[in-house]
Parts: structure tokens; sequence; C-alpha cells
């Protein structure tokens, strides 16, 4: 099993070392182009504003190459190092029950890796974010955001946790399926509770009083068939300036959330094109396109795991003894870390593929927002602050753009848009 074991190592330093290489072929990127300011930015970007953005970007490059090496070892000394043997002998030496044991063993995984991140969060939020103007967070905040994300992460774990362990106990030859299900009812729950539990955990959420703004949003959204139930601002602006929009909700009714930047740097036409490219995702089915190839992902998993797990094959290779004493399903959660471990190895080429489709719903979506409102001006404007505002890079690389971009680079974007905008012009002149 060492040949194995060694092709394992090498494929996961392999993806590691690609995804630092792009961050480096990134920032070559960038340098090329540092000085260039793009025509649809010279209204609002100087040769000053230009540097502060790539100084920006470099900066996030350093940090997320550190980052990356730093949790690359974190993993290594875990998996391949013989940590995870030992500490596997050492929540089995507690004697407790296999389902206290099993949960503990993600539990403590969870919260140490939590821990072991806290110096790059902190030094992302309170150095490199204050440094440019986007951090409003105090410590104390920050703090209880841990805490708060903490407590809430290691309740979901154990409830699925000991939701699978109970379907391989209960169903030994379709424990897989009904797996697949609980996770599949536990994404549509998240869904629906989110925003009306999670999120104001985090944020205080009020009524827009913009009347006229309200109007012009439920009129529109009515138009084709969206029923807003609610206008909301959230008060992001006491952790970020970073500026934001979204809709939230299941079915016909939503809600559209603004951020409180948002709505300070924006004027209403602005904002509305911002939220009916929103509507296109909703209408565009994106949302559930995106679940459904989730769910396929997950069910794969979970069969993948099913015909492993029947046999101490990821036992051998990663060197980890068992006990007779122990019940064999306490170690089917140990061998399901390790299939999730190398799910993540063989879904990485696939990162290209789940970012191109991504990035064309964005293109849909802005295609509906231009033929919605008969205009792509509007649009346009605010994508261009939005960028501005955010200190977007306009220049990444093409290869890092298909691996780390869900949204097309601003600049193609406003290509696009420009080019939608000829054809709105043509219908509007034939009209005429």
């Amino acid at each position: 099993m060492d040949i194995v074991f060694q092709i394992i190592l090498i494929l996961y330093l392999g993806v590691k070392i690609f995804s630092c290489w792009l961050e480096f072929l990134n920032f070559k990127h960038l340098k090329r182009y540092s000085t260039t300011i793009p025509p649809e930015f010279r209204q609002l970007i100087d040769s000053e504003k230009m540097e502060k953005i790539n100084n920006y970007t470099v900066e996030k490059i350093r940090i997320g190459i550190y980052n990356t090496v730093y949790s690359s070892i974190i993993m290594i000394s875990f998996v391949f190092c013989g940590i995870i043997e030992w500490y596997n002998d050492f929540l089995i030496g507690f004697n407790l029950s296999y389902y206290v044991t099993a949960i503990l063993f993600y539990l403590l995984i969870v919260i140490a890796y939590s821990f072991l991140e806290i110096p790059f969060d902190l030094y992302k939020t309170f150095k490199l974010e204050k440094k440019y103007g986007f951090n409003t967070m105090t410590f104390k905040l920050w703090l209880v955001d841990f805490l708060k994300t903490v407590i809430i992460s290691s309740a979901i774990i154990t409830g699925l946790v000991f939701a699978v362990l109970y379907t391989i106990t209960n169903f030994v030859h379709t424990w897989w399926l009904w797996s697949w299900l609980i996770f599949f009812v536990f994404t549509m729950f998240m869904m629906y509770i989110s925003p009306y539990i999670l999120e104001p955990l985090f944020n205080k959420f009020n009524p827009v009083e913009d009347e006229e703004l309200i109007v012009k949003l439920k009129n529109l959204m009515s138009s084709v068939g969206i029923k807003i139930n609610k206008v909301l601002k959230i008060d992001a602006s006491k952790r970020t300036m970073h500026t934001n929009a979204y809709f939230s909700g299941i079915g016909n009714v939503k809600r559209i959330v603004l951020f409180d930047t948002l709505m300070e740097k924006m004027d209403n036409d602005e904002i509305v094109s911002v939220i009916a490219h929103e509507a296109g995702h909703w209408k565009k089915k994106h949302v559930i396109k995106n679940i459904i190839v989730l769910e396929i992902i997950t069910f794969i998993f979970f069969f993948a795991a099913y015909c492993l797990i029947k046999t101490d094959l990821l036992m051998s290779i990663f060197d980890i003894g068992t006990l007779s004493s122990v019940p064999d399903v306490y170690y089917c959660s140990v061998k399901l870390f390790l299939i999730y471990f190398l799910f993540g190895i063989v879904l990485f080429p696939l990162t290209p593929v789940m970012h191109y489709f991504s990035r064309k719903h964005e293109y849909e979506a802005d295609r509906f927002a231009v033929d919605l409102l008969n205009d792509s001006s509007s649009l346009k404007s605010a994508l261009i602050k939005l960028s501005t505002d955010n200190l977007s890079n306009l220049y990444p690389h093409p290869i890092y753009e298909a691996f780390n971009y869900s949204h097309p680079s601003i600049l193609k974007r406003l290509g696009y848009l420009a080019d939608l905008g000829k054809d709105t012009n043509e219908v509007k002149h034939k009209n005429n």
C-alpha cells in the first residue's frame, strides 16, 4: 500500500503547488497591465487609485499563498504523518459510545482547524482589510462572530454525523441512499431557515425607508412573476465597507436584502439593475441547477463511500489500526473523512468546468436584466462602482480566472453588456 499512499501524497501536493502557481501567474499578469486604466474606469480611477487596486490584489495573492502552504502543512501532518492514527487511538481511549466518539472525531477537527486559522483571519481582517479601508469590525465583534460560527458549525456537524451513523447502523445496504436524502433535506432546510434564523444572528435587518425604491423593485419583480415580501437593509457597515445585494427565500416569494454600504454608493436605477440581475438567476433556474449539480456530487460521494467503507482498504493505505473491541460503525466515520479528503483531490480538475457554468449563468442573468430593463447602462455603471469600491483586480490571468472566478472578470462582463446595449439600441431604432 506504500505506493498508493505515495501517489495520493504526490497528487495532493500537486494540487496545492498548482494552486500556488496560479497565484504567481496571476501576480505576473497583473504586473504586466498594472499601469493601464481601462476606458470604462477613467472617470472613477486615477493612477493613484489604480496603484491601490494593484497593491490590494498583490497583498491578497501573497497572503493566499501563505495560507495555502500553512493549511497544506497542517493537512499533510494530520493525514500523512501519522497524527490521524494517534488522534484515532486517543479518542478510542476514552471508551465512550461509538456515536459520541465518531461525533468528536469530526467536531474536534473542525474546532481545531478554526482555531489554527485564527492568525490568518485576524491578519486579513485587522491588517489587510483595515489598511485598504474596508474593515470596520471591532475585535470584540470578530470574537463574537467567531464563537457563534464555531457553535453553529458544531451543532450542524453533530446532527449530520449522528444521522449518517444512524443510517449506517440501521440500513446496512441502503445507508448511502438514506444519507444522501438526509443531506438533500438538510440543504433545502438551510436555504429556508438561514434568512430567518441564522443570518439575523450576525446582522440586523431593517426595512428600506426609500418608498420610491421599494415601489420600483416590487413593480419590476412582479412583472416577471416574483412576489417581493420585504425589501430589507442589512447593517453590513459595522463589519466591512464592501458592497453587495442578494435575494433570499423559497418559491416565488422573495426578500431583497441590500447592504447599507451599497445604498450609500449607488443610485436607485443602479440598485434596481443589480436586483434585476439577481432576479435573472431565479428566473433562469440557476439556483435549482446548482442544487442539482451539488446533489449529484453528493450522491456519487455517498455511493463511493458505500463501496469503499465495506473494506479496510483506506485504513490500510493510511496505516490506521483497528481494534476488535471497537464497533466497525465507528471506523466508518474515519473512512468517511478519508474519502472526503480524497474527493477534494479528485474533484479539483473539474473546478474550471464548474466555474465555466457559473460564469455562463452570470452572463445569462446580465442578459435577463438588460432585457427586463431595456437598458444596459445602469447595470454597467453599477458593476463599475462595485468593482472600484471593492478594489477588484481588473486584469486576472485567463487561466487563474478559469480556476478561481465564479463570475466573469469585470472587463469581459462590461464588454458583454456593451454588446447587449448595441442590440437593445438596434431594437429601439427599429421600433421607432
